[in-house]
């Protein structure tokens, strides 16, 4: 378990629900990823992000899904590319990078609490 922290230093996570609007392949990534495109509404709009989900998820397959994202970390180059935001996963059973969603679609742009 990590350190254990308060509730107000949760708050500051800013934690929202996208929808990929387009996924691409990212060859120059030092280990297989994808370049994402994510909507988050008005108030934050179309943000960019690396993810190294390339074992469990298609480029079609992406498009259209509701994720979730950490949206008040600072961009962070990756290669080629600057990451706007850091879509969110938990490791399968080999460790794999499956996608954390909400149960049903909701309106994007919602914070986690």
């Amino acid at each position: 378990m990590s350190d254990i922290i308060t509730f107000d230093d949760f708050l500051k996570v800013d934690i929202r629900v996208g929808v990929i609007k387009q996924a691409d392949s990212f060859p120059e990534a030092r280990k297989p990823a994808y370049k994402l495109l994510i909507d988050f509404g008005d108030e934050i709009g179309l943000k960019k992000s690396s993810a190294q989900i390339t074992t469990n998820y298609t480029l079609d397959e992406l498009v259209g899904k509701q994720v979730m994202a950490v949206v008040n970390f600072p961009p962070r180059q990756i290669g080629p590319f600057m990451s706007e935001v850091l879509t969110l996963g938990v490791p399968d059973e080999e460790g794999e990078v499956a996608l954390i969603s909400p149960s049903k679609d909701v309106p994007i742009g919602g914070r986690l609490y």
